[in-house]
């Protein structure tokens, strides 16, 4: 996966060892940090295009993120679009747990899926909630869900 921050800049180190360095940058600042991860999506012709953020959320103090893009054929419904943008977000979730119990940093994952029922996403609320629960993750989802209702999106 290549990372890169918001504004294009590549990430060319390993992103656990960017993810702990920027941690113990703004902790030496005086920050107090919790990092929420989401992802989007949109389908262009005959693909899925997704973006994965890691938001860093300053208290207080905003916040700055890193972004992945990635591509899928686009053969899922919009329920399998869905929970394929949580697996995204579970996966870069779980890979910075560790890292993040050592530093003492809460973390959220974030799905861009609508708790009205009146949108079309509502569909896959159920199954997403009790897949990003049940990984042990504190979960949110719209209008809450900034880091892929806002972040991911602004980033695709």
């Amino acid at each position: 996966m290549k990372w890169k921050t918001f504004s294009g800049d590549p990430i060319e180190t390993n992103l656990l060892d960017r993810v702990e360095n920027t941690i113990k940058h703004e902790i030496a600042l005086g920050n107090r940090l919790k990092l929420c991860v989401g992802t989007d999506s949109r389908v262009c012709g005959t693909h899925i295009e997704y973006a994965t953020v890691i938001v860093f959320v300053r208290e207080g103090r905003g916040g700055f993120m890193y972004v992945c893009t990635s591509q899928d054929d686009n053969r899922l419904s919009l329920n399998q679009r869905m929970l394929s943008e949580v697996a995204k977000s579970i996966e870069v979730a779980y890979s910075l747990c560790d890292l993040l119990e050592r530093y003492n940093v809460s973390m959220e994952v974030h799905a861009d899926i609508n708790t009205d029922p009146n949108f079309k996403s509502n569909s896959a609320l159920r199954e997403a909630m009790g897949y990003i629960l049940s990984m042990g993750f504190v979960f949110k989802a719209k209008p809450e869900a900034f880091a892929s209702s806002n972040c991911a999106d602004k980033a695709i």
